[in-house]
């Protein structure tokens, strides 16, 4: 089977490429079960423009995305290319986080574990876990959910409650990771996830051991010796998840 790593496309040009990786990351949601069918939405900045963004039409569902269903839209909610619609809360929730925190990636899902945790009075994710203790630094909460979002102004509250941090939980209804790149951006909602899950799990068995700010803090620092960055372990975990994809949900790319 032939690699196709994310940094040697030369005859795809920029907003090809973006097709390809988000009909990836749409199947990849499905394989690892943080998708509701045809709802939630993952939305990508058109490569070249600030105010045009990428999605896969409404009705579609996620385990059929191809780099070629995806339309274009604006925040009134205009198909600007491509066919079909996009979903109101499409429109209301990241149009207005894509312009107001500058995010080129916004991933949205109602993922089971991360749902879990926020359905519960405290929906605090802890340090209980090394992998916890990287994500919740980066995770800003809305407290306060009042239904469904069908207006731009939701949005625009959620983006300011974000206040510069990548990861949105949001109680009672789910979780919204921000990025980058698509890879940042999906390697959050994928870890959160497990994160989450692993929560969830040693609350139903006991009291959750903590780990002291100092070790927090530890494990954060950045080793003297460290052989990949952030953004390379990034492109590296999304492209070998791009592989698992093409081995066992081919056809995103056509």
């Amino acid at each position: 089977m032939s690699v196709h790593p994310l940094t040697t496309h030369p005859a795809l040009d920029a907003v090809a490429e973006a097709k390809v990786q988000l009909a990836a990351a749409l199947r990849l949601a499905v394989l690892h079960e943080l998708e509701e069918g045809i709802d939630n939405h993952f939305t990508v900045t058109l490569p070249g423009r600030d105010d045009r963004y990428l999605i896969l039409p409404f009705g579609r569902h996620w385990s059929e995305a191809r780099a070629s269903d995806m339309l274009v839209f604006d925040e009134a909610g205009g198909t600007l290319e491509g066919e079909g619609v996009v979903e109101m809360s499409a429109r209301c929730i990241h149009a207005p986080i894509h312009r107001i925190s500058g995010a080129r990636v916004v991933l949205h899902t109602h993922q089971p574990w991360a749902l879990a945790l926020n359905m519960l009075q405290d929906n605090r994710l802890v340090p209980a876990s090394q992998t916890a203790a990287f994500l919740c630094h980066l995770i800003a909460y809305d407290d306060d959910y009042s239904g469904t979002a069908d207006t731009v102004e939701e949005g625009e509250r959620l983006a300011r409650l974000m206040d510069g941090k990548p990861i949105l939980f949001m109680k009672n209804h789910g979780v919204l990771t921000t990025g980058d790149t698509i890879a940042q951006a999906y390697r959050r909602l994928y870890k959160i996830e497990r994160a989450c899950r692993t929560q969830v799990l040693a609350m139903g068995a006991g009291r959750l051991a903590v780990l002291s700010q100092v070790i927090v803090e530890k494990v954060l620092a950045p080793a003297e010796e460290e052989t990949h960055s952030t953004l390379e372990r990034d492109r590296l975990f999304f492209e070998a998840m791009m592989r698992v994809v093409d081995r066992e949900l081919p056809g995103y790319r056509d």
